[in-house]
């Protein structure tokens, strides 16, 4: 290897670590203003719902698509929302193209009979598929507040009295509440899922929101202002995240954002890793895009102080951090013979302090988020650090997957909505198998996955005769990582 390519390769390893090293800086800034944050929902000017005049109305919105195995439940669940029913409808936007449409409509008639004001819209099409579906209903909705409800969120009967009251603060445009999981134990893939979503609606959402910062509605588990939807431009179908891309515009236009760490919302992960791989291409590409389309409005704005400009540019670059770690990966076996073969450029080498410095931060930071769920026992700690090397290993699994994803939104390459199948898993005993919705075709990045599996056992095998351990538990947790998402690819197929 050339000198030429090696400080090449240097310059791109060196950038990608500092990157992620200002990301876990602006996580810890996060966490500081998790901890300081002082809870102010008490004093927030609220509507007094035992006051009928008070009482605003309210449209509950359902976007569906093909739910075989979540409808009755997620009906059934709506139908005990407890609100006056004269101002409260119910839309159940339905863009099924299969069986369930049927069944749907009966259970909607049976509602209908019992005195619940429900509606069931069909489009021709699915033309802005989530967003135009939502867009469509708004145009006809009844409410003055729009809540919105994935298919597999099951909201306690007393979400509406717990979010609608802070609205009585004409600047609040959302009431964004915390998601829960149901099947949280259910495999070691949903229980890394829901770490890593815990640390998102603990420290992140609340780090900011406290601040007043930039923050999401996460497409579920919230409530708008309708007048904020329409001011902020309305649904819009051109990224993959339409709930980040109107949250950006809303608070760009002054909206605020109300976050509720303590009203938690149910809801059912992934249990099979090709539906977390839909879920997560579409997520990390959404961001990307929106990455694209946000960032300069953000930066050029003149109503938002510099350090919200900063948090809502590494908030719109999260997803992009995986292309990073991506590329420290795949570097790292190089730079390990670098740095044998180099020995004069041995003082560059520090720089990977910075990665072990940012592992660190994070360690600590998602420690905090994950005691305030978990309790904060020995038991809990030491369940927390085998926890967090398991979900660490397997985000480097996922790092190819998704910095495909980040890629192909930086790059404006366009493609479907693909929705993540629901199974109806509440506990163990419960079986995925069957579901008619899972992705028959096996991806085409498990042979690369495979690959790479393969080149990070190369990486720990060259450090016995380099004799240079320090990269050693990088690549064997690179190993682990793609080892699972490519055995676990695998075996959902049986």
């Amino acid at each position: 290897m050339g000198l030429t390519i090696a400080i090449f390769i240097i310059a791109i390893y060196s950038t990608a670590l500092i990157l992620i090293f200002f990301y876990s800086l602006a996580q810890l800034n996060l966490l500081v203003n998790y901890l300081g944050n002082k809870k102010q929902n008490e004093e927030a000017p609220k509507y007094n719902l035992l006051d009928p005049k008070e009482i605003p109305f309210v449209t509950i919105q359902l976007p569906i698509y093909n739910e075989e195995y979540v409808m009755q439940r997620l009906l059934e669940n709506i139908s005990k929302i407890e609100y006056p029913k004269s101002k409260l409808e119910i839309q159940v936007l339905d863009d099924s193209t299969d069986d369930t449409v049927i069944d749907t409509a009966e259970k909607i008639k049976l509602l209908k009979e019992n005195g619940l004001d429900i509606t069931h819209i069909r489009r021709e099409n699915r033309q802005g598929f989530k967003a135009g579906a939502l867009k469509e209903g708004l145009e006809i909705a009844k409410g003055d507040f729009i809540a919105i409800f994935d298919a597999d969120f099951l909201p306690e009967s007393d979400w509406l009295k717990k979010t609608v009251p802070y609205f009585k603060d004409e600047e609040i445009g959302v009431v964004q509440t915390r998601w829960g999981h149901i099947n949280r134990d259910y495999s070691t893939l949903t229980k890394i899922q829901a770490f890593a979503l815990d640390a998102h609606f603990t420290l992140e959402q609340v780090g900011r929101n406290s601040k007043g910062h930039f923050i999401n509605f996460n497409g579920t588990a919230g409530i708008w202002r309708k007048d904020c939807i329409l001011d902020a431009g309305n649904w819009e179908g051109d990224t993959l995240t339409e709930d980040l891309d109107l949250s950006y515009r809303a608070q760009l236009k002054n909206w605020k954002f109300k976050y509720l760490e303590d009203v938690e919302t149910p809801a059912e992960l992934p249990v099979v890793i090709s539906a977390a791989r839909s879920q997560q291409f579409r997520w990390n590409k959404g961001g990307a895009e929106n990455f694209k389309k946000s960032v300069w409005s953000v930066v050029t704005a003149k109503n938002i102080p510099f350090k919200t400009k900063f948090h809502g540019v590494m908030h719109l670059l999260n997803s992009s951090m995986f292309l990073c770690v991506f590329i420290v990966a795949v570097l790292s076996i190089p730079m390990l013979y670098i740095k044998n073969t180099y020995g004069h450029l041995g003082w560059i080498f520090e720089v990977t302090s910075f990665f072990i410095i940012s592992t660190i931060i994070l360690f600590i930071c998602y420690w905090f988020t994950y005691k305030s769920i978990q309790g904060s026992s020995f038991d809990k700690f030491v369940d927390y650090i085998k926890l967090f090397f398991t979900f660490f290993s397997v985000a480097l699994g996922f790092s190819l997957h998704n910095s495909i994803a980040v890629l192909e939104g930086h790059m404006g390459k366009r493609s479907e909505f693909v929705r993540t199948p629901k199974f109806n898993i509440n506990n163990l005993k419960d079986s995925w198998k069957g579901n008619k919705y899972l992705a028959k075709k096996m991806s085409p990045n498990m042979v690369i996955e495979f690959a790479l599996m393969i080149y990070f056992l190369f990486g720990m095998y060259s450090a016995i005769p380099l004799n240079d351990f320090g990269l050693f538990p990088f690549h064997l947790m690179l190993f682990l990582g793609f080892g699972f998402v490519f055995f676990k690819s695998l075996t959902a197929k049986a």
